[in-house]
């Protein structure tokens, strides 16, 4: 599957671009809170996964993200 992104992390970089307007910390917090509660953990799970894989093609809030749910 070289190539493609996860469906996973093409959600999550959608999650950030709405929540572009706000300061990085405060967006990085909004998606936290957004994968906290809406996302099935298994799906948290893969995103974690690709994280610490390297992240490519994450949107930098994203990996912020994550950093705060760990």
């Amino acid at each position: 599957m070289a190539g493609t992104v996860p469906p996973e992390s093409r959600m999550a970089n959608d999650i950030a671009a709405h929540h572009g307007h706000l300061t990085p910390g405060a967006a990085a917090e909004a998606i936290a809170g957004h994968l906290g509660l809406f996302w099935d953990p298994r799906m948290r799970t893969r995103l974690y996964a690709y994280v610490d894989a390297g992240g490519d093609g994450l949107h930098p809030l994203v990996v912020a993200a994550v950093g705060l749910m760990r």
